[in-house]
């Protein structure tokens, strides 16, 4: 096997696993949160609390109601993190890059799944202690991930290392672009 292709077979693998996590903790608050009270994980900071209706919004509930508009946007972001991922140099460097992106887009498809088949989203950690908007394990995975990425791409990366990944990421599209002889 191609070590491009083991390693994007080791990301699909990474995805999947992380949208089952994610999957599992929703299907497990539904059968034991719903109609029920929460549950104190640490008293007066954190509990585990099924949001009544779920959440039909974006971070906060912005935009509430707006489904086919977030299922669309999910749908482009993980489209676009699998070219990026498949793209991605070989480099070591680009690693950590990499599994964040896989982290993200995991994120994106987990509460992707719950709007296509729900409607609405399964939000259930709840930190009591600041009044914090209930939340899930995706939603952990796509902002723990995001800052850690900026983080990374405003400290960490260089000038030609954004070189490198300019590079590697349009050059498939500009193949695919370019006239013909």
């Amino acid at each position: 096997m191609r070590p491009h292709t083991k390693r994007c077979l080791l990301y699909l693998i990474l995805f999947v696993i992380l949208t089952v996590v994610d999957r599992l903790t929703k299907n497990w608050a539904v059968v034991r949160l719903l109609d029920n009270e929460a549950i104190p994980v640490i008293p007066g900071v954190l509990e585990l609390f099924y949001l009544p209706n779920g959440n039909t919004g974006a971070a906060f509930g912005i935009l509430s109601g707006h489904r086919v508009l977030f299922l669309v946007i999910a749908f482009i972001v993980v489209a676009a993190i699998i070219y990026l991922l498949w793209n991605m140099p070989e480099d070591k460097k680009y690693g950590p890059v990499a599994i964040l992106l896989v982290f993200i887009a995991a994120g994106g498809a987990g509460n992707m799944i719950d709007r296509f088949f729900n409607g609405y989203v399964v939000d259930f950690i709840y930190i009591s202690a600041i009044n914090f908007p209930i939340f899930n394990v995706a939603d952990m995975y796509v902002s723990v991930c995001t800052v850690i990425l900026a983080l990374i791409v405003l400290f960490k990366l260089k000038e030609d290392d954004y070189n490198t990944l300019e590079t590697a990421f349009s050059k498939p599209l500009s193949r695919l672009f370019s006239k013909k002889k």
